[in-house]
């Protein structure tokens, strides 16, 4: 998470679409070959930092499988995709997920040069 942190504060599409952005997600992705992960998103002060868990009061909430983790990770497939297909499934403020739509398209680029092993 400390990496990822540091991929998406130091990448200037991402952080220049968090700059007066005040957003919190919480992410869950089920059947990963350890069980179910839940990390969050917290962006402040234009600052994001990733962190396992729950968070507090989330902002968001996105659900997805693995296999779909994997494949938006990847950029095989991108989250309106997704989330159209109804393989990706947001609960929470929907009109703060409408605002920060910049914010979401800039996040999975912004992790794409970390080495991940799936």
């Amino acid at each position: 998470m400390t990496e990822a942190t540091g991929a998406l504060n130091a990448n200037p599409a991402f952080s220049g679409a968090i700059g007066n952005v005040d957003l919190a997600i919480e992410f869950t992705v089920t059947d990963a070959p350890d069980g179910t992960v839940v990390y969050g998103l917290s962006i402040a002060d234009g600052t994001a930092e990733l962190s396992l868990g729950e968070l507090d009061s989330p902002d968001l909430q996105v659900t997805n499988d693995y296999e779909t983790a994997v494949a938006i990770s990847r950029g095989e497939v991108n989250t309106q995709m997704a989330f159209m297909s109804g393989k990706l499934k947001v609960t929470g403020d929907m009109a703060k997920l409408m605002l920060n739509q910049n914010v979401i398209n800039a996040f999975a680029p912004a992790l794409s040069a970390i080495d991940v092993e799936y």
